[in-house]
């Protein structure tokens, strides 16, 4: 196809002024869709002795793209039923995370869900980030409601624009030190969760003291030093309708879900202030037992009332924070919430068995107050760390737009 002038990026690197080519995917590839054995659970295609994996939609999941290990390896027999690559090759999802590129860099036989760009006559790295850019608009192969459904046709006849192979390679690995960076970024993140829970860990199991701390902690119900939280919204003190995120604490609902799912009526929703506690009875996945956050963000909002809500009364907040950002309190609260109590997604607990539950904690409220600004200090260096994870994944979203066209 015939170049266009007009045919260039928003922004190029320096020494780079060469309109792009538009050309279609099928013209610089050859494009294979993956086979899968039949029946695909019959062990004879799989051999974990094998050197040559199988690759599955689960895989890309997992490693977001990037395939470097797979759990399942072909047999001989598995390997004569499929397409099997031998070096580095770019792939492209059709199935359940459908359009979704993706870079493989083992030896693997492929799954039918998958299109492979054969013989491609584009750099790799290059045509990966611009079917990344590009995913979102495979939707309009879809019909409202369904799932969108494309076909190798439909890829080989994908016009796309591109430059030298010079430029392909340097906007490519600008893209890469970016996304080694976000990489990098992740994993410190990962680093400090990890110490969080194993600090959290040798707090509460006191196996590490502060120095100059040495009494045996104390062992009290929490309804003797906390005060249950029943005010009601009655004269609407408050119009923000909150929710618990396990991750990001009390936060408005318009915020978290981009909507209000609160009752028209918020009168009589519970009304919290600034550093009240409030817990969840929702199970989620890290938090089996539900979550307990303290309102930190704004002076006020409301809560349905199948929140139990608390404040302290003769213990340290942040020391309350911490205590609940650990696991110890979820021996007591699963005596009264077992597997069997639960009902969609609610654990069945009442407000004074969930009071009735033993904390242990130190008697000298200065140990409470280093043990929770310690982990305050771990919880701000994380976030901070979120945050600048959340800006370069703006970024790169950004450099997508305007590297290419």
């Amino acid at each position: 196809m015939s170049k266009d002038a007009k045919n260039v990026p928003a922004l190029r690197f320096k020494g780079y002024s060469d309109a792009w080519e538009k050309r279609k995917l099928g013209e610089l590839a050859n494009i294979r869709r993956g086979a899968s054995p039949r029946p695909i659970k019959n062990k004879k295609w799989f051999s974990q002795t094998s050197q040559v994996g199988w690759i599955r939609i689960s895989d890309v999941t997992e490693q977001n793209g990037r395939i470097h290990q797979v759990e399942q390896h072909l047999s001989d027999a598995g390997q004569k039923k499929t397409l099997v690559l031998k070096s580095k090759h770019l792939l492209l999802s059709i199935a359940a995370t459908v359009g979704k590129p993706v870079q493989n860099y083992i030896q693997v036989g492929v799954h039918d869900g998958f299109i492979v760009f054969m013989d491609p006559k584009f750099d790799l790295d290059f045509m990966f980030y611009f079917l990344e850019k590009y995913r979102p608009n495979w939707a309009r192969f879809g019909q409202p409601g369904s799932q969108i459904n494309i076909n190798s046709e439909l890829v080989r006849d994908l016009v796309v624009s591109i430059p030298t192979v010079h430029e392909q390679v340097a906007v490519a690995q600008f893209i890469i030190t970016l996304d080694n960076l976000i990489a990098a970024t992740q994993h410190k993140i990962d680093a400090l969760e990890q110490a969080k829970k194993a600090l959290l860990q040798r707090l509460f199991d006191q196996s590490w003291r502060f120095k100059g701390y040495s009494d045996p902690w104390e062992k009290r119900k929490l309804g003797d030093v906390v005060e249950r939280v029943t005010r009601k919204n009655r004269d609407l003190v408050s119009t923000r309708p909150l929710t618990i995120s396990a991750q990001d604490v009390l936060v408005d609902q318009r915020n978290f879900f981009s909507k209000t799912v609160a009752s028209k009526n918020i009168s009589n929703y519970f009304l919290l202030k600034a550093g009240d506690f409030a817990y969840n009875k929702s199970y989620s996945v890290g938090y089996p037992w539900g979550a307990v956050k303290r309102l930190d963000k704004y002076p006020s909002g409301v809560l349905s009332t199948l929140y139990i809500v608390f404040k302290p009364k003769k213990i340290n907040s942040q020391f309350l924070v911490t205590y609940f950002e650990g696991t110890t309190w979820y021996v007591s609260v699963s005596k009264v919430a077992s597997e069997g109590a639960r009902n969609h997604g609610l654990l069945n607990i009442s407000a004074s068995d969930f009071f009735d539950q033993q904390l242990f904690f130190p008697t000298k409220k200065t140990e409470q107050e280093s043990i929770g600004l310690t982990i305050k200090v771990l919880d701000d260096l994380i976030a901070a760390t979120q945050s600048r994870l959340s800006s370069l994944e703006l970024l790169k979203k950004a450099l997508l737009q305007d590297l290419f066209i």
